[in-house]
């Protein structure tokens, strides 16, 4: 089943005080290994007294964390079904690419599409599928463009960690008269 993502969706901006308490209950609720467990119980609590306990699914509470771990860090959320589907428009937005470039993918085939009437329509994990791939591309060439950098002696400092520095680093190359 398909649908649309409704007119009224939210994208959460958290404040400075929700990215606090986001980090403080995230590293709380990160400490309880949920490991294969199909459900938690939780208990609600309204001014300190036990009004309610409800069981979730756990892969609900994974949701649920990794949607604060992004809070901590001042990120907004927006929580969107997979098989939902999303206009051009808000494709490219994702993307953070023009509606035009979008369009030329989808003719190109590169992300498939349905047409609504005259409208295009593109699945959520289709998009993601092509933007999974397009970054893997786009890690593999920069990759290549760090190695050819080292080879030439350009002075690129990649980080012990990840290989990689963003923004790039560039150690002085003396100047030989």
């Amino acid at each position: 089943m398909t649908t649309s993502i409704p007119p009224n969706f939210e994208t959460v901006a958290p404040t400075e005080a929700d990215a606090l308490l986001a980090r403080e209950s995230s590293r709380r609720l990160a400490a309880h290994d949920l490991g294969e467990r199909a459900s938690v119980r939780i208990q609600l609590l309204d001014d300190g007294e036990q009004t309610e306990t409800v069981a979730v699914p756990a892969t609900a509470l994974r949701v649920f964390l990794q949607a604060l771990t992004e809070m901590s860090q001042g990120n907004a959320v927006t929580l969107i079904p997979s098989h939902c589907e999303l206009s051009t428009q808000q494709a490219a937005d994702l993307l953070q690419v023009s509606r035009p470039y979008v369009v030329k993918l989808l003719d190109e085939g590169r992300i498939p599409f349905r047409t609504v009437g005259k409208y295009r329509r593109v699945r959520f994990d289709d998009l993601m599928a092509y933007k999974r791939k397009d970054d893997e591309a786009r890690a593999k060439v920069l990759d290549q463009l760090t190695a050819e950098a080292q080879e030439l002696g350009m002075g690129y400092c990649p980080t012990p960690t990840t290989g990689m520095s963003w923004p790039p680093r560039f150690a002085p190359v003396p100047i030989r008269s």
